[in-house]
């Protein structure tokens, strides 16, 4: 299993900081889809939001890389990859499945680090 959840950190970090890094740099030249799909990421790019997520995704691919704060790589990519998710669930299904494949490879490593996540579902914290 070890084995295994190297192969998804190293995964799941070049694919976010290659993503992460068109963002930025936009050498990965597609045709904008048609529809909400297209309307949604015009506007992103229009808005600058894109820099902050792209942000995001090159801090945690390179985390995940120098194998340095995996779990806080994880906790930051888990809105990332929710959005694209639903992104491709509601508005482009055909670009689903390397979004699943990102959420499988993610949901590979938070498993093996579950035991940094489980303090997270404390149903009543105590205050010191």
């Amino acid at each position: 299993m070890k084995i295994v959840s190297i192969i998804a950190r190293i995964l799941l970090g070049l694919t976010f900081l290659v993503f992460g890094l068109n963002g930025f740099l936009n050498f990965m030249h597609a045709p904008l889809p048609p529809g909400m799909a297209g309307t949604f990421l015009t506007t992103l790019v229009a808005s600058h939001f894109l820099y902050f997520v792209s942000s995001i995704q090159v801090i945690a691919g390179l985390l995940l890389l120098i194998n340095q704060f995996v779990p806080l790589a994880l906790a930051l990519l888990a809105p990332v990859l929710y959005n694209i998710l639903a992104f491709h669930i509601t508005m482009q299904p055909s670009g689903l499945p390397p979004g699943l494949i990102a959420s499988i490879l993610w949901l590979i490593l938070v498993w093996r680090l579950r035991d940094y996540f489980t303090p997270l579902f404390v149903q009543k914290a105590v205050e010191k």
